[in-house]
C-alpha cells in the first residue's frame, strides 16, 4: 500500500489545486485514497520553509503509506500569517510552518530562538536544533498551546529592504519598517529609531508601493521569491539574528491519529529537518546572487554601527527575555546549549 498524496502547488500566479505529489514524484497514480488529510500551510514558496513540507511529504509517503494525504498550501493560499495560526490552533489546518517570530503571540517561549546574537552561523543553528536532547524539548516547546513541533529549520539572517538606500544605522531612524510580531524585533528597531510596524506578508508590498511603509525586515530567500527587488532594490545586511522556523501541527489532531501515524509524523520531520539544512544554507547564497542579478544591491553596516547595533540589540534582548521567569528559563536552557555547540 502506498500514499496518494496530494498537494496544491503555486507556479508563477497561477495556482495548482489539488495536485497530485504521485504526479510531480512520478509515482503511480492510481492509489488507495487515504484515510487522514494533513494540510500543510506556509506564508512563503521556494524557500527552505516549502522545500520542508515537500521532503515531510516523501519521507511521510515512506512510513506511513497511504494513511495520510499530505496537501501543501504554499504562498499564503489558506490565509494571511494571522489566519494560518488561528486556523492550526482551531484544528482547521493540521501543519503550519513559519518564523517563531510569528507565533510568540501563540506562545511567548518561541520568542528564544528570537535572541541577537545567540548564533555565530547557520551551520551553528544547526547544530544547536540537532542537539538530541534539545530538540526532544523543542518537540514539547508549545504543547500548553495545543501545539507540537515537528520541524524546525535554519531559514536565513535578517536583512531590512528599504526602498532608499540604507548603508548606515542611522539612515534607519524614522523609517516605517514592517517587521515579525515579536518584541524582539520591534524593540530594537524602535531603539535605532524605526518606526516598527507587523505585517502579515500578503500586506507587504501594497504598503511599500502606496508609502505606507519604507521597508521590511525579512530574509533574502523570501525577498527573491516575490520578486521584491522591482519594488525596492536596497538590502541592508543587518544579522543581528537568524531566523528560524518551526514546524507546528495541532496537537488534539496529532492525539487523535493511530501511533504508527504520529510516529511516522515525527520521524518524518525531523529527517526533513536535517536533509534540508544545507539546502537552506546554500539557499541563501543563491537568493543573495539573484537579487544583486535584477539589479538589486547588498549594503553593508561598517565595523562601527554593526559593533553599536550588535551592543543595543542584545541588552534589549537580555531585558526582554528575562522579564519572565519561565521564558529566563528557557532561555538559559537554550544558551546553555549554544554555548556547548560553538
Amino acid at each position: 500500500m502506498s500514499m496518494s498524496s496530494r498537494f496544491r502547488c503555486w507556479k508563477g500566479a497561477a495556482i495548482c489545486t489539488a495536485l497530485s505529489l504521485t504526479m510531480l514524484l512520478g509515482y503511480p497514480a492510481d492509489r488507495a485514497e487515504a484515510q487522514t488529510v494533513m494540510k500543510l500551510a506556509s506564508a512563503t514558496i521556494n524557500d527552505v520553509q516549502h522545500e520542508w513540507q515537500k521532503t515531510f511529504a516523501r519521507e511521510l509517503e515512506s512510513r506511513a503509506g497511504d494513511k495520510v494525504t499530505v496537501e501543501i498550501y504554499p504562498a499564503s493560499q489558506l490565509g494571511a500569517i494571522p489566519r494560518m495560526v488561528e486556523g492550526v490552533l482551531f484544528g482547521t489546518i493540521e501543519s503550519f510552518i513559519s518564523p517563531t517570530s510569528f507565533l510568540v503571540g501563540t506562545d511567548p517561549a518561541f520568542q528564544v530562538l528570537d535572541a541577537p546574537g545567540l548564533f555565530d552561523s547557520p551551520e551553528h543553528v544547526g547544530r544547536v536544533i540537532h542537539d538530541p536532547d534539545y530538540r526532544d524539548h523543542l518537540e514539547t516547546l508549545a504543547l500548553d498551546s495545543d501545539l507540537r513541533v515537528i520541524g524546525v529549520i535554519f531559514n536565513s539572517p535578517f536583512l531590512v529592504l528599504t526602498k532608499e538606500p540604507a548603508p548606515k544605522l542611522d539612515d534607519l531612524a524614522g523609517m516605517k519598517i514592517r517587521t515579525f510580531a515579536s518584541p524582539l524585533q520591534m524593540e530594537p528597531l524602535k531603539a535605532i529609531g524605526a518606526n516598527p510596524l507587523p505585517l502579515p506578508l500578503t500586506e507587504v508590498v501594497p504598503a511599500l508601493q502606496s508609502g505606507n511603509i519604507d521597508g521590511m525586515l525579512a530574509g533574502m530567500p523570501i525577498l527573491t521569491a516575490f520578486r521584491y527587488y522591482d519594488v525596492a532594490k536596497y538590502v541592508t545586511d543587518l544579522s543581528f539574528s537568524q531566523i528560524v522556523s518551526v514546524n507546528v501541527v495541532n496537537e488534539t489532531w496529532f492525539q487523535s491519529q493511530p501511533e504508527d501515524v504520529r510516529k511516522a509524523i515525527i520521524e518524518s520531520g525531523r529527517a526533513a529537518e536535517e536533509a534540508v539544512l544545507q539546502w537552506g544554507i546554500d539557499n541563501v547564497e543563491r537568493s543573495n546572487a539573484k537579487w544583486v542579478e535584477n539589479g538589486g544591491e547588498i549594503l553593508k553596516l561598517s565595523d562601527e554601527d554593526r559593533e553599536r547595533m550588535m551592543s543595543v540589540f542584545r541588552e534589549i534582548g537580555e531585558q526582554i527575555l528575562t522579564e519572565d521567569a519561565e521564558i529566563a528559563e528557557e532561555y538559559e536552557l537554550l544558551t546553555t546549549v549554544v554555548e556547548g555547540k560553538r
